[in-house]
C-alpha cells in the first residue's frame, strides 16, 4: 500500500518518503545581503537529520527589493550560491533531497522604498502603493527569475519551486484583482507566469521537476476559486510545471484593505486538501498538500487515499525538527533513524 513512508519518484527526483518541509521564511539574514547564515544551516540540516524526504528552502528572492523584508534570503548574486550549496550538501548527507522556492514579493515587499507590481494597487490601506512595472520591466523580471534558477542549479538543488501563491508577484499577475494592465500581460493573465516557467525550465536539467506553489482560492470579494485556479494551472502545466503545491489566500488581509473580504480561511485540519485533490484529479498532475496536516495519521491518510502525492508539514516541523521520525514511530513504519538517536526508539535498535 502507498503510505506516508513509501518512496516517491518523479522524473529524476527520488524521495525516501512523502514528507515535505515546506518553505517558511525565517527572516534571519544578518546583514541584509540575502546570504544564508548559520541559522539557516542549522534550521534546514536538523530537519534532514529528522527524516524529512524533501526540504524546500524558504522564499528566496530574485532582486533585493523583491523581498518581503531586508532579512530574507536572496538569489540575485553569485555570492548567494556557496552558502546555499553548503546547506544542500549537508542535507544530502542525511538522505534528504532539497528544493528552493524562487520568488518576488511584488507589492508585498515591505522594505522596498517603492514596491513594484502588475498594477498600482496597494496590499492594504497601510501599505505602500506599488509602481506598475512597464512592459519592458516585466520582461526584465522574467530574466531575473531565469538567472535566479541558474544560480540554484549551480548550488546543487534537486528541485525548483516557483512561488505563485500568497499574493506575491506571480500570483499578482494571474489574479484579476491585482492585474488591471492593458498590455499583453493584462490581456493574458497567465503570460508572466508561463514566461517565468519557460525561463526556469531553460536552465534546469531535463530530469529535474519544476514545482509551482499556487493559491487555489482567494479569500476576498470577487476573488477566484477552484475552477479559475484549475484553468490557470492548466496553462502553467502546459508551460512546463511538473507538480503543484496547493495553498490558498494571501492576496489581501482578512477583514482589511481596499479589496474587501469574502470569507476566511478554514481553521480546521486539512482544510486545503480538497483543493489539492481537485487540482490533482482534474489536471492529472502530482500535488503537494499543505495546511494543518501535523497529525501523522491524517498525513498518512491523505497519501493512502490518493488525495495528494506528498504532504507538507509546516508548523509541526517548526515545533519539532524530528517530526518525521516521530511520525514513523507512531505509524509503525520503517524509516532510518540516526544511530546516535536509536536508543530513544527501542523498535529501531
Amino acid at each position: 500500500m502507498t503510505h506516508l513512508f513509501s518512496p516517491y519518484e518523479m522524473m529524476d527526483l527520488k524521495l525516501k518518503n512523502r514528507v515535505v518541509m515546506p518553505p517558511m521564511c525565517q527572516y534571519s539574514v544578518s546583514n541584509k545581503d540575502g546570504i544564508a547564515t548559520d541559522w539557516h544551516y542549522t534550521h534546514y540540516v536538523s530537519r534532514a537529520i529528522g527524516g524529512a524526504g524533501l526540504i524546500i528552502i524558504e522564499m528566496t528572492d530574485v532582486e533585493p527589493d523583491g523581498r518581503i523584508s531586508d532579512y530574507d534570503l536572496g538569489i540575485w548574486s553569485d555570492d548567494h550560491i556557496a552558502p546555499l550549496a553548503r546547506i544542500v550538501e549537508a542535507c544530502h548527507t542525511y538522505g534528504a533531497k532539497v528544493g528552493i522556492q524562487i520568488a518576488h514579493a511584488g507589492r508585498k515587499a515591505e522594505h522596498a522604498a517603492v514596491p513594484v507590481a502588475p498594477s498600482a494597487i496597494p496590499f492594504d490601506n497601510g501599505s505602500k502603493t506599488p509602481r506598475a512595472l512597464s512592459t519592458a520591466e516585466v520582461k526584465d523580471m522574467v530574466e531575473k527569475f531565469r538567472q535566479g534558477v541558474a544560480r540554484a542549479i549551480k548550488a546543487g538543488f534537486d528541485v525548483i519551486e516557483l512561488h505563485g501563491a500568497h499574493g506575491y508577484l506571480i500570483h499578482q499577475f494571474h489574479s484579476p484583482l491585482t492585474n488591471q494592465r492593458t498590455d499583453e500581460y493584462g490581456h493574458d493573465l497567465t503570460l508572466f507566469g508561463t514566461e517565468v516557467i519557460r525561463a526556469a525550465k531553460s536552465e534546469m536539467p531535463a530530469g529535474m521537476p519544476l514545482i509551482m506553489r499556487i493559491s487555489a482560492k482567494e479569500y476576498v470579494e470577487g476573488g477566484y476559486g477552484i475552477q479559475e485556479s484549475i484553468a490557470f494551472s492548466q496553462a502553467y502545466k502546459e508551460a512546463g510545471v511538473d507538480m503543484f503545491h496547493i495553498s490558498t489566500g494571501g492576496e489581501s488581509p482578512v477583514g482589511v484593505g481596499p479589496l474587501g473580504t469574502k470569507d476566511k480561511p478554514g481553521a480546521h485540519a486539512a482544510y486545503q486538501v480538497p483543493l489539492a485533490r481537485a487540482i490533482k484529479h482534474n489536471l492529472g498532475v502530482p500535488v503537494i498538500a499543505v495546511g494543518r496536516l501535523d497529525e501523522p495519521a491524517l498525513a498518512d491518510a491523505i497519501i493512502g487515499n490518493e488525495e495528494a502525492d506528498l504532504v507538507a508539514v509546516g508548523r509541526g516541523m517548526l515545533r519539532n525538527p524530528y517530526w518525521t521520525l516521530e511520525a514513523a514511530d507512531q505509524l509503525q513504519k520503517e524509516t532510518d533513524v540516526p544511530v546516535q538517536y536509536r536508543a530513544s526508539y527501542p523498535s529501531k535498535k
